[in-house]
């Protein structure tokens, strides 16, 4: 039989010309473990990233000019990001965790005032606040979508601000973590005073 003449080819022959393409494409990421198939991830999942978070917030602490504090959080947490970013005139240290659900949660500490702290955490978000809950020692004051969704809780420590973040997470995550990061020392660094050396 003679080959339809190209003329003749339309949009609908060149897409069955790229299913099998696209099929072999599926199947070598799928078998090189690129490529995975689910609905969920806790942080016991080999595919969520590990990030040295002992290293970022030790760093931080030796570059920024208010206390930044390690946070003890459950073995089944899993830091997985780190990040500084600028807000107002200073900075902001970002650690995420995801949870033993597979929930983000995000800590955040700064210097800048507590209204541009929520906005920046709040991105595009429209967060009202939503009542204060005493954890630590210390009152947050929550600000989250009244519809659900992202919610943000924030408390002034006086030399710096924290703040926690989460899309999904729930009243546990965000009491474990505030907990945790109140009940840890501020790292060694410009935010502490001077370091006084032991002497010998």
């Amino acid at each position: 039989m003679a080959a339809k003449p190209r003329i003749l080819n339309n949009n609908k022959d060149m897409i069955w010309s790229l299913v099998p393409l696209l099929l072999l494409c599926v199947f070598v990421a799928m078998v090189s473990g690129n490529c995975s198939v689910g609905l969920s991830g806790g942080s016991g999942d080999d595919k969520v990233p590990a990030y040295d978070i002992d290293s970022g917030l030790k760093a931080d602490a030796r570059s920024l000019a208010f206390p930044i504090r390690l946070p003890a959080t459950p073995n089944d947490w899993k830091p997985n990001s780190g990040t500084t970013t600028a807000l107002e005139n200073t900075s902001v240290s970002n650690s995420g965790y995801i949870t033993s659900n597979g929930v983000y949660i995000q800590l955040s500490q700064t210097d800048a005032t507590e209204d541009s702290l929520v906005g920046s955490l709040a991105g595009d978000e429209r967060l009202l606040g939503a009542g204060t809950r005493e954890v630590g020692g210390s009152s947050w004051v929550v600000y989250a979508k009244p519809d659900g969704g992202r919610t943000v809780w924030v408390t002034d420590l006086g030399d710096v601000r924290i703040g926690l973040m989460s899309n999904k997470g729930k009243e546990e995550d965000f009491t474990t973590l505030a907990t945790a990061t109140l009940a840890a020392s501020p790292l060694p660094g410009p935010g502490t005073g001077p370091q006084v050396l032991p002497t010998k």
